[in-house]
């Protein structure tokens, strides 16, 4: 059987730690060219990742693969402009973009969280987001436009089940989320008949750096699991072969969604 993402150049944003780094390795392993961007190079500290101390394009390219990271900033259009172009000085094309990269400020209601923290986590989760499917886009629309049945591209927007309900003392959090889903639904709408994909996986609680306060938190961490249909909490790599199906060729018709990876969580 052939790899799943043979020959497709994908980029990543986030992708030092998390749920990015899995996708982008997993999107190697199927066989894509990545471009991992992020603000440090190096992953997040406090993560659950094996080999954390090897740089996700390092070990990309450790294990035979193709790879190479750009410094960015997804709430800087410049910046999110230099990716797209340096997938097609490099490449020729862009073929997948997952908007990966996000911020999680902190528990608080909305009386006490700061305009400061909501002001972030909107230009993060959201204007990122934003920035990020502009850009691939004008991009993907310039591509196989002869092809009669072939995706022209591959967005993955990455929300959360905050996005879909309401979790406590995250206002901006869900808010910044709740947006990304619903953007996702719109652009789907405008650009399937230019045969782009746009669609988002919404992952639960999940073993990552951003969520090892709450595991270590032995009230909360008891709350997560009790909350949670099945057994145990989910990894990134649950999110990563999410990705790794939207980006393949296995979902051509599948657009507009929101992917759900949260062990039922949001079943209830």
């Amino acid at each position: 059987m052939g790899k799943r993402l043979e020959g497709k150049i994908a980029i990543v944003t986030g992708a030092s730690s998390g749920n990015g780094r899995a996708i982008a390795l997993a999107f190697a392993r199927e066989g894509a060219k990545v471009i991992c961007s992020d603000l440090q190079k190096s992953a997040r500290q406090g993560g659950y990742e094996k080999s954390i101390d090897i740089d996700t394009d390092d070990l990309i390219r450790n294990q035979g693969g193709e790879a190479q990271f750009i410094k960015g900033d997804v709430t800087k259009s410049e910046d999110v402009q230099s990716l797209v172009d340096a997938s097609v000085s490099n490449y020729g094309r862009l073929d997948i973009i997952v908007n990966n990269a996000g911020v999680f400020t902190g528990l608080a209601g909305i009386v006490e969280e700061s305009e400061e923290a909501f002001d972030l986590s909107m230009a993060v989760n959201t204007k990122g987001v934003w920035l990020g499917c502009k850009f691939a886009i004008t991009q993907m629309l310039e591509q196989n436009e002869s092809a009669s049945n072939e995706s022209r591209g591959k967005i993955i927007n990455i929300a959360s089940i905050g996005g879909l309900v309401g979790l406590a003392q995250e206002p901006a959090y869900c808010a910044s989320k709740g947006a990304v889903v619903n953007l996702t639904k719109q652009l789907a709408v405008d650009y399937a008949p230019s045969r782009i994909n746009v669609n988002a996986i919404c992952p639960g609680f999940l073993a990552t750096a951003m969520v090892r306060p709450f595991l270590e938190n032995p009230e909360l961490n008891k709350g997560l699991h009790d909350q949670s249909p099945w057994p145990t909490l989910g990894t990134a790599e649950d999110v990563a072969k999410a990705a790794v199906f939207l980006a393949s060729d296995e979902s051509r018709w599948v657009s507009g969604s929101s992917l759900v990876v949260d062990g039922g969580f949001t079943a209830r």
